[in-house]
């Protein structure tokens, strides 16, 4: 089995770029790209929390082939446990420090989602084979195109949409995201299936790169598929647009296509240049990728809960930026420097050999 330290950098910069996006000094001053798309359409922000998914399933690749891929009793439910754990520790991150009413909390969250996704996929790969998976990835994409316009007008905007409808009846309105004004949750409980065809997509692509002797080869294969992917995610997106919040069967493919060529570059740049001057820093960040995220969350609420004058500890912090730079590029540092400080604890984890899993 051939081993990729591209996979490994993968993991490292998605982190990177999880906090960088999630901890900018000021919302109101953001440069574009690192925003997410209004609605329909996607901008790179928009494809990092597919990497994660995706680079989840490669690593579930990995764990599963050291038990060769064994669907026994005890498997199960380590599985079941590691998704309820991620969930739990999501809406934890919600409810923290508990300053907001019990009925206001919101249930759904990134963590959540990848908790209901890891345990759905992980079920999936360990009892299908190559071609179960696939056909079943493709049965949810197809399923859930039927279910959005199942509700006819309005069956994809943010007010009408199907998943909104299921929230509200499900979760109730209190426990939502609040979006533009609008109970809906990006995270939601029935937007979260086509995400497992992330996770699969991501398992399935690395069993077939790791059967691949010749990296080179291996690196050409993904710029193909990946290129075909965007190209048929953009075709799709005529009749079903790309879309996030709504995490569109186009929006999975178009996703996993620039994960394919993210991937070949750094199989190019690492696995086959050796340059490993790029390497090493990315995979000290994808070495505690859990703790990394759940840290880099709870700093901010930290900050957002010690007050410095009038002002909370993010927004003093902020403003020091903003005395020596203009807003939004003071509030882009002010997101790098995060990037940093975590990228400094990692290091140091990293350097005692601590790896904290689940």
């Amino acid at each position: 089995m051939t081993r990729y330290l591209a996979l490994d950098a993968f993991r490292g910069i998605t982190i990177a770029l999880m906090i960088l996006v999630n901890t900018p000094g000021n919302w109101s001053q953001v440069y574009a790209p690192l925003l997410h798309a209004d609605w329909n359409g996607a901008t790179p922000t928009d494809l990092i929390f597919p990497f994660f998914l995706f680079i989840i399933g490669s690593a579930m690749f990995f764990s599963f082939k050291k038990s060769n891929f064994t669907a026994s009793p005890e498997q199960f439910r380590k599985i079941i446990k590691r998704g309820f754990i991620m969930f739990f520790i999501g809406f934890m991150l919600n409810v923290i420090p508990f300053t907001t009413n019990m009925d206001d909390w919101r249930i759904m969250g990134v963590l959540q989602r990848i908790g209901i996704a890891y345990v759905i996929a992980a079920c999936l790969v360990l009892l299908l084979n190559r071609t179960g998976v696939i056909i079943v990835s493709a049965v949810i994409l197809l399923v859930y195109w039927g279910i959005l316009l199942s509700v006819g007008d309005g069956a994809l905007t943010l007010e009408g949409n199907v998943i909104r409808q299921l929230d509200l009846t499900v979760l109730g309105a209190n426990h939502m995201y609040n979006m533009r004004g609008i109970a809906f949750e990006p995270e939601g409980l029935l937007s979260t299936i086509p995400a497992v065809v992330n996770m699969l997509l991501g398992f399935e692509l690395t069993r077939y790169l790791t059967s691949i002797e010749d990296k080179r080869t291996s690196a050409i294969r993904l710029i193909i598929i990946g290129g075909l992917a965007i190209g048929f995610g953009l075709l799709w997106g005529l009749v079903l647009p790309i879309n996030k919040s709504l995490w569109t069967p186009s929006y999975v493919i178009y996703t996993t296509g620039y994960a394919c060529l993210l991937l070949a570059a750094f199989i190019w740049l690492i696995d086959i240049k050796k340059q490993m001057k790029l390497a090493e820093p990315l995979l000290v960040y994808g070495t505690n990728p859990l703790f990394v995220y759940v840290l880099s969350f709870l700093v901010v609420t930290l900050y957002l809960n010690i007050h410095i004058g009038d002002s909370s500890m993010y927004g003093w912090l902020y403003a020091q930026f903003c005395i020596i730079f203009p807003l939004k590029l003071a509030s882009f540092l002010f997101a790098l420097s995060h990037v940093i400080f975590f990228w400094y604890v990692s290091l140091k984890l990293y350097q005692r050999k601590i790896f904290i899993k689940i």
